[in-house]
């Protein structure tokens, strides 16, 4: 069982209908200090009232911090930009779910199980016929990963600490064949099967561009964009989708069900659709010569249309990830000469006025990663209904390691929020011919 890392440091005082109550305050090893208002609705018979829990913590963790002020992510400690430029996705999943990067003999350890878990079950693939052929690829990945709690029985007993590895090996090898078994139903193609003297975003790629009448060869360059995106996107703190990944956990869902949770949350345009949102904003704007008008309609107050990809709800500052994945966009963009594309055009105009414009410079509507990884994904080859199922990929790994804690918390309850009650008081029944 994992133990308490909160330091105390003092009380803080609510005085309320005349009754001093003293609450106990922690400190953690960065961030903000927390009121532990645990015992507050039995000692005041009150509730805390905190729209979206955006000034809540929902539980203690070791695994990532954000600073938005500052810019900073950190997994387990460790900068986002190193990890991005120095490390690859698959020593970063090691690090988020067992703490510490591995040595040699780890990683091979650890290679081997993921390579050895990425086939999936050959019925699965008779699910995905079961889909029309224009289905989303993330409502395809919903039920597909939901369903694997249905062919793996021998991982999803959450209180055996070796069934819950496996399945957490089992839904990071699988998830991207998965991911491309969803694309190549979408394009009509065959599937292609892993093969396991590839890296892991190799392997990936090949599923997803290999067909049958020609030979693959993986192209590093883009490779490494891919993997940079991959861990890029691997965690985030307590976001939606990580939060109903703990909330779904806390009733003691199997890890499969749980991780399905996370992908139908991540669907949504506000969180992972948010790069494939950017990217029908450069559709819609459509050439360069239009970017003054739109530019326009975005520093309008009284205009709704807003710049999709700028700026962010968390970072305050520039995104530290933004850093990272303009490099690679514009690697790519190199690599593959797709400058003259139009929408590529309309994007790298935009990025410039964003970072020499006075108006977002004193707002800091900054590109943000959704911004970048748009561009990349689209210079790759993937269509836009494929960015959010790339994201749900890249972030299981975060899930499953919140999840992996929250399993561990012998201080986690069921999740159960309450709320501000301002419907009807108590009535009577009244029978259907007497109402008026």
């Amino acid at each position: 069982m994992r133990e308490s890392k909160a330091v105390p440091a003092g009380t803080a005082t609510l005085k309320y209908n005349g009754n001093a109550y003293e609450l106990p305050v922690f400190t953690g090893t960065e961030g903000p200090n927390v009121v532990d208002i645990r015992k507050l609705y039995g000692d005041a018979d009150i509730f805390t009232y905190d729209p979206g829990f955006t000034s809540t913590a929902s539980c203690e963790s070791d695994i990532t911090f954000i600073d938005g002020d500052k810019g900073i992510l950190l997994y387990r400690g460790y900068p986002i930009d190193q990890l991005a430029a120095n490390s690859n996705f698959l020593e970063v999943c090691y690090l988020l779910l067992h703490g510490d990067l591995p040595n040699q003999k780890q990683m091979q350890t650890f290679g081997h199980a993921i390579t050895y878990h990425t086939m999936v079950h050959e019925q699965i693939a008779q699910l995905f016929r079961g889909f029309r052929r224009d289905a989303h690829p993330m409502a395809i990945m919903c039920g597909v990963v939901g369903a694997l709690s249905a062919f793996y029985h021998d991982s999803t007993d959450i209180e055996d600490p070796r069934q819950r590895e496996i399945a957490s090996h089992r839904l990071i090898a699988k998830m991207p064949t998965i991911a491309a078994m969803a694309f190549k139903y979408h394009v009509g193609q065959p599937f292609v099967y892993p093969l396991n003297n590839l890296s892991y975003t190799d392997n990936f790629l090949r599923m997803c561009f290999a067909v049958p009448c020609e030979e693959y060869r993986v192209n590093p360059v883009l490779s490494k964009a891919l993997d940079t995106i991959f861990i890029l996107h691997a965690d985030h703190e307590q976001n939606a989708s990580t939060s109903t990944v703990r909330l779904a956990g806390s009733s003691g869902a199997n890890p499969f069900a749980c991780i399905a949770a996370g992908i139908a949350c991540l669907w949504g345009p506000a969180h992972g659709g948010a790069n494939e949102a950017a990217l029908k904003m450069l559709e819609e704007i459509g050439t360069v010569d239009r970017i003054p008008e739109f530019v326009r309609r975005a520093k309008d107050k009284n205009d709704s249309f807003r710049l999709m990809g700028f700026g962010h709800r968390v970072y305050k500052n520039y995104d530290p990830r933004a850093k990272a994945m303009q490099v690679q966009c514009h690697a790519v963009l190199d690599e593959l000469g797709v400058h003259d594309d139009p929408l590529l055009k309309v994007a790298m105009e935009l990025e410039r006025i964003a970072l020499q414009d006075e108006y977002f410079v004193d707002k800091k509507l900054y590109p943000n990663i959704d911004f970048y990884s748009g561009i990349t994904l689209k210079a790759l080859g993937f269509p836009t209904s494929m960015f959010t199922a790339l994201f749900a990929l890249a972030r299981t790994v975060g899930w499953i390691a919140q999840w992996k804690e929250m399993i561990e918390d012998p201080h986690q309850k069921i999740g159960r929020p309450r709320q501000l009650y301002t419907g009807v008081k108590e009535r009577n029944y009244v029978p259907v011919n007497k109402r008026t």
